[in-house]
C-alpha cells in the first residue's frame, strides 16, 4: 500500500503543477442539459456546480435514464489539490427489504414486483449527491444549479424520437399508474414528436430541495408524499428511510495501462476492478501492445476471466469482504493470462462457477471540465427505461427500480435472464452491484473523462474507450468505435450490428468464438479529452444517440482575464 500512497501523492504534486486548461468543456446525453452545466460555468460556477446543474436537468429531459428518483456514481477530480474521490450516491435497499422478498410461497421469483411499481424501488441517492457535491464541492449555492432543471420542468420540453422509442417499452406499464402515466404519456399512448412534457410537481420538489437542502426531500412534505405514495400502492418504504440515506466518498480504484493512470468507480460499482482486471490481463501480453489480428481475441478473454470474477466476488463493500487487492495485483493477472489460449477461445463452462449479473440499460452518462482543471465523470440511473414506471403523485419523481440489480434469489435469473451471486443478496440498507464506470485516464500529456450507459455492457465499453486512448486517438474515435462484449455467460460475443462483417469478428470466428449480434447499435458515450502540454480541450458526444458536446471559455473565465470574447467550438 505505501507504493499506492506515494503514487498518489506525486500525482497530487503533478497535477497542481499542471497548467489550467483556461477553457471548459461538457458533454451529456441531452443537449438541454449541456446548455444548462455552461449557464452555471458561464456565472462563475465550477465543474461539480456544473455537474449538479446537467445531472438536474437530464433527470427532467431524460426521465426514461435518470432523475431525482434514482441515483449514481461521481468520480471527481478536484484541481487545487489533486484530491480524487467517487461519490456513492447509490440507492439503499429500505430497511423492510429482505432476500427472499420477491420469491412466492415456492421460492420462485415473482420478475414484475421486481421491476414494476414501488415495491421495486431503493432508497434514491440523487438529491443527497447535489447535496453534497454543493456544500463540499461547488462554489454556487442550489438555488442557482437548480434554477435550469426548475425552469425546464415548469416549461416543458419538446418529446423526440429517442424518448418515444424508450416510452414505447414501457408504455404499458406507465399505464398502470395514473400520476406517471398523465405527465410522460398523452392520452395513455406514446406523444408524438413535438409533444410538450410539462412537470410542474417536479419543478416544484427541485424548488424545495434548492430552498431547504437535504431536508427539502429527505424530510418534509415532499419526503411524506413519496412514503404515501409508495406505502398506498403497496411498497415498503418509511420516513425513517429517506431521513437515513447518506452518500459515502469512496477512494476509486487506480490502475495503469500503456502509460495511462486509470482512476475508476470502486464497489459498489463492479465497473472499476472488472475494467481494471482485464486491462491487466492485457498487459501482460507485450505490454498491451498488441498486434490488431490478436487485439480483439485476448479483449474477448480478458473481458470473458474479470466478467466471471465480478459475479463470483463483488457486492456492496459494507456488507461483503471482496479480494480486491487480489484481483487487481499482477499476479492475479499473470494466472489468468497463462490461462489463455492465442488461438483458441476458452469455453467459459472451463472456467469456474457458471454465475453472472447485468443491469439495466437505460442509464445517463456526464463529463465535465472546467476552465481550471477540476473535472466530473458521473453515471446516473434509474435501471429500466422510466425505472419502475411509479411516480407517488405530488411529487414529480419518477422511481428507480434498481432493486432488480440485487439477486432477487441467488442463482436465479434477473430481469435480463442472468444469475447472480449471494454476494448480491438482497439485505437492509445495501446497496446493489452496479456496473457503471465513470473513469479519468491520466497521461503525462493528456487526460480523458469519459462513461457511459449500458448495463453490464458499461465496463466494455469503457474499457474500449480506455483502449482507443492509450492508443492516441482522438475523443471522437472513442465515442464512435464500434463495440463487442463478452461478460463470461452466456458464453458469446455480443455485438453491434456493424461488427459482425469486419475483421476482428472474422478473427475470433476463426479462433472458436460465437460472435452474435445484439440487433442494434448500443450505448450513449459522453467524453472529454485535455491536452495538458497544449491546453487543447475536444469533447464527444455519441453519435448513437441525442447528446451534446461543447468546449467554450466560459463567460466568467472571459472577465477574470479580460478577453472580450468567448471561444467555442462544437
Amino acid at each position: 500500500m505505501r507504493w499506492l500512497i506515494a503514487l498518489s501523492l506525486l500525482f497530487t504534486v503533478a497535477a497542481q503543477a499542471t497548467p489550467a486548461p483556461g477553457r471548459a468543456a461538457v458533454a451529456s446525453a441531452h443537449p438541454l442539459a449541456t446548455e444548462a452545466g455552461f449557464e452555471i460555468l458561464d456565472q462563475g460556477g465550477n465543474a461539480f456546480d456544473a455537474a449538479v446543474a446537467v445531472a438536474a436537468a437530464l433527470a427532467v429531459v431524460e426521465p426514461y435514464s435518470a432523475g431525482m428518483g434514482g441515483g449514481g456514481f461521481w468520480l471527481l477530480h478536484r484541481q487545487s489539490d489533486g484530491k480524487q474521490t467517487m461519490v456513492d450516491a447509490r440507492e439503499m435497499a429500505p430497511g423492510a427489504a429482505s432476500a427472499d422478498m420477491y420469491q412466492d410461497r415456492n421460492g420462485k421469483v415473482i420478475r414484475d414486483k421486481a421491476i414494476n411499481g414501488p415495491l421495486a424501488a431503493g432508497i434514491p441517492g440523487q438529491a443527497a449527491a447535489f447535496v453534497h457535491l454543493a456544500r463540499h464541492y461547488g462554489k454556487l449555492p442550489l438555488r442557482t444549479t437548480l434554477a435550469p432543471a426548475i425552469r425546464l420542468a415548469r416549461d416543458g420540453f419538446d418529446v423526440e424520437d429517442h424518448y418515444r422509442t424508450l416510452a414505447g417499452y414501457r408504455v404499458d406499464v406507465l399505464n398502470r399508474y395514473p400520476a406517471a402515466a398523465a405527465v410522460f404519456l398523452d392520452h395513455g399512448k406514446v406523444p408524438a414528436a413535438g409533444y410538450r412534457v410539462r412537470q410542474p410537481d417536479l419543478a416544484r420538489t427541485l424548488q424545495a430541495l434548492a430552498e431547504q437542502g437535504r431536508a427539502g426531500f429527505y424530510q418534509g412534505a415532499v419526503a411524506r408524499k413519496l412514503v404515501k405514495g409508495v406505502r398506498d400502492a403497496g411498497g415498503i418504504w418509511t420516513e425513517q428511510d429517506l431521513d437515513n440515506y447518506r452518500v459515502k466518498e469512496r477512494a476509486p480504484i487506480v490502475g495503469h495501462f500503456r502509460g495511462g493512470r486509470v482512476v475508476s468507480a470502486p464497489p459498489p460499482s463492479s465497473g472499476g476492478i472488472v475494467m481494471m482486471e482485464a486491462l491487466n490481463i492485457l498487459s501482460e501480453f507485450n505490454a498491451g501492445e498488441i498486434s490488431e489480428g490478436l487485439l480483439p481475441h485476448l479483449t474477448v478473454e480478458a473481458m470473458k476471466r474479470a466478467y466471471q470474477d465480478r459475479a463470483r466476488y463483488l457486492g456492496d463493500p459494507d456488507f461483503v469482504q471482496m479480494p480486491v487487492d487480489n484481483l487487481l495485483s499482477k499476479s492475479y493477472a499473470q494466472q489468468r493470462a497463462a490461462s489463455i489460449d492465442l488461438d483458441q477461445a476458452t469455453p467459459s463452462s472451463e472456467l469456474g462457477e457458471p454465475v453472472g449479473v447485468e443491469e439495466g440499460f437505460h442509464t445517463t452518462h456526464l463529463s465535465v471540465l472546467d476552465a481550471d482543471g477540476n473535472r466530473v465523470a458521473a453515471t446516473l440511473s434509474i435501471n429500466l427505461p422510466f425505472g419502475s414506471a411509479f411516480m407517488p403523485a405530488g411529487t414529480g419523481v419518477i422511481l428507480n427500480n434498481e432493486m432488480d440489480d440485487f439477486s432477487a434469489k441467488p442463482g436465479s435469473p434477473n430481469a435480463y435472464g442472468l444469475v447472480g451471486s449471494q454476494a448480491n443478496a438482497i439485505a437492509p440498507g445495501k446497496r446493489p452491484l452496479s456496473s457503471m464506470t465513470p473513469t479519468f485516464v491520466e497521461f503525462k500529456d493528456r487526460v480523458a473523462i469519459l462513461g457511459t450507459p449500458g448495463g453490464s455492457r458499461i465496463i466494455s465499453m469503457v474499457m474500449l474507450g480506455v483502449m482507443e486512448a492509450a492508443a492516441g486517438k482522438p475523443v471522437d474515435d472513442w465515442v464512435q468505435r464500434v463495440r463487442f462484449h463478452h461478460q463470461y455467460l452466456p458464453d458469446e460475443v455480443e455485438a453491434e450490428p456493424a461488427f459482425m462483417d469486419s475483421p476482428a469478428a472474422k478473427s475470433l470466428r476463426l479462433r472458436g468464438h460465437k460472435v452474435v449480434s445484439v440487433g442494434r447499435a448500443y450505448g450513449n458515450m459522453q467524453a472529454i479529452l485535455w491536452h495538458t502540454d497544449n491546453g487543447r480541450v475536444t469533447a464527444a458526444s455519441d453519435p448513437r444517440a441525442i447528446g451534446a458536446a461543447r468546449v467554450a471559455v466560459p463567460r466568467a473565465a472571459n472577465k477574470a482575464t479580460n478577453d472580450p470574447q468567448a471561444v467555442t467550438e462544437k
